[in-house]
C-alpha cells in the first residue's frame, strides 16, 4: 500500500486526469439515476401509492396502455371477490382528461374513479376526502400548476366542473398527468360522454352512468404476494380477467416500458465504459511500471503484494473522486428545473455509485494480473 499510495503522490498530474474521468463518470451515473427515478414516479406514482395488491385487466387486453383498453364489470369484481385469500376487490377507472380553472388555466388530469367508502379512497393531507359528486383530491404537484382547494376545473367539451375539495399530500402521477380521485359513479357518468354542463349531482350520476370500470382492484388477505395468496389461474378463469401485481400494472402505463427500457439500457453502457476506462488506465499504467515491477519481483515481493498495490491505487481514485462525482451530482440535481421528471433517492444513487465502483476495480485488477507473468529476469538483464 506504501508504493501504491506513494506514486499517486508523485503521479498527480495523471492520476488526476483519470480521476477527473471517474469524477464525470460518477456525475453521469447521478443524473442517469435521478432521471430514472424521475421518469418512475411521473409516469406511474398514483398505482405506486395504490393500496391495491393486484389489478385484474379484462381477458385478451392488450398490455400497451391496458388502462385506457379494458373494461370490466361488477360481475367480473364480484368473481374475484369470492376468491379464497381475496380480502377486497373493487371497481377502478381510470381515464385522462382536458380540463380549464377557473381561472382559464388549462390542466390535464388522470382521473381515477374509486368508490368513496373503498380502500381504495384516498387520505387527504389537506381540505376533505370523498364524497360530494363534484369533488376530486388531487395529487399536490398540481399546486405547481396553480390548482388550489376550491377551484373548479371545467372538462373541455362536455363543460362538467369538478371542484377540489382536497390534495393528497404527495405525487400522484399517471402518464406523466396529475391524479384526480373522484366517485367512481361519478367517473362512470363522465364515461358515458353524455354528462352535462355544470356540477355533476346524485340525481343526474344516478340517471345516466355506466356500470363498468377500467380494471377490478384487489386487495389480498394481509397483504401477502398475490401468487401465494390466491390461486390466480382459478380467478382469471372465474372472471374473464388477466390479473397482473401492481408492479407489473406500471408496464401498462402509457410510456412506460419504452421510458425505463431506454434509461436502463444507457446505464449499462455507462457501467460497462466505466470498467472499461479504469482497465485500460491501469492496463497503461501498469506496462509504464513493468521494469519497476520486475525488480519487485526479482527481490522477492509475492503476486499478492504486487496485485494489492495496483488495486489500492483503483480503489483510492475510484473512492475519492467517485465521492467527488456524487457530491457534484447531488448538487445538480437540487438546480434541476420543476417541470422535469427528476428526483434523487439515496438508495439507487448508492447503488449505482457502488456498482460502478466495483466493475472499475474488477477492470483494474484484470489489468494488473499481467504483473504476475513479469520474469523477474527481466529487472536483472536477462532479456540480453
Amino acid at each position: 500500500m506504501f508504493l501504491a499510495l506513494r506514486a499517486l503522490g508523485h503521479q498527480r498530474g495523471r492520476f488526476l486526469l483519470m480521476g477527473a474521468v471517474i469524477g464525470l463518470l460518477a456525475l453521469l451515473t447521478v443524473m442517469l439515476s435521478g432521471l430514472s427515478t424521475g421518469l418512475v414516479n411521473d409516469g406511474v406514482s398514483g398505482l405506486q401509492h395504490l393500496p391495491a395488491s393486484a389489478v385484474a385487466f379484462d381477458e385478451g387486453t392488450r398490455e400497451d396502455n391496458a388502462f385506457s383498453r379494458s373494461v370490466v364489470d361488477p360481475e367480473q369484481r364480484d368473481a374475484w371477490a369470492g376468491q379464497d385469500g381475496v380480502e377486497e376487490a373493487e371497481l377502478f377507472g381510470v381515464s385522462l382528461v382536458n380540463g380549464t380553472t377557473a381561472d382559464g388555466d388549462q390542466v390535464d388530469l388522470t382521473l381515477f374513479g374509486v368508490p368513496p367508502a373503498s380502500f381504495l379512497a384516498p387520505d387527504p393531507a389537506a381540505g376533505e376526502g370523498l364524497g360530494n359528486p363534484g369533488g376530486i383530491v388531487v395529487s399536490d404537484t398540481a399546486r405547481d400548476e396553480g390548482v388550489e382547494l376550491g377551484d373548479t376545473v371545467e372538462l373541455d367539451r362536455v363543460g362538467t366542473e369538478l371542484t377540489v375539495v382536497g390534495f393528497t399530500g404527495r405525487q400522484d402521477t399517471f402518464g406523466h398527468v396529475d391524479v384526480a380521485y373522484l366517485p367512481l359513479d361519478t367517473w362512470q357518468y363522465l364515461a358515458t360522454g353524455r354528462s352535462q354542463p355544470g356540477a355533476p349531482t346524485a340525481d343526474l350520476v344516478a340517471a345516466d352512468r355506466l356500470e363498468t370500470a377500467s380494471v377490478v382492484a384487489l386487495r389480498t388477505v394481509d397483504g401477502a404476494d398475490l401468487a401465494e395468496a390466491v390461486d390466480v389461474a382459478a380467478g382469471d378463469a372465474a372472471a374473464g380477467t388477466s390479473a397482473r401485481t401492481l408492479d407489473e400494472a406500471f408496464h401498462a402505463s402509457p410510456g412506460y416500458t419504452a421510458e425505463t427500457t431506454t434509461i436502463e439500457m444507457i446505464q449499462v453502457f455507462l457501467y460497462a465504459i466505466a470498467a472499461l476506462v479504469v482497465g485500460a488506465f491501469f492496463s497503461v499504467w501498469t506496462v509504464q511500471r513493468q521494469h519497476e515491477l520486475a525488480v519487485l519481483r526479482a527481490v522477492g515481493a509475492p503476486t499478492g503484494f504486487l496485485l494489492r498495490d495496483g488495486v489500492t491505487q483503483a480503489a483510492a481514485i475510484l473512492a475519492v473522486f467517485s465521492a467527488l462525482g456524487v457530491g457534484a451530482g447531488v448538487g445538480l440535481g437540487a438546480l434541476m428545473p420543476a417541470g422535469m421528471p427528476f428526483a434523487l433517492e439515496a438508495g439507487p444513487i448508492a447503488v449505482a455509485t457502488a456498482l460502478m465502483a466495483g466493475l472499475g476495480l474488477l477492470g483494474a485488477a484484470l489489468a494488473v494480473l499481467r504483473i504476475v507473468r513479469i520474469d523477474p529476469l527481466t529487472a536483472l538483464g536477462g532479456q540480453r
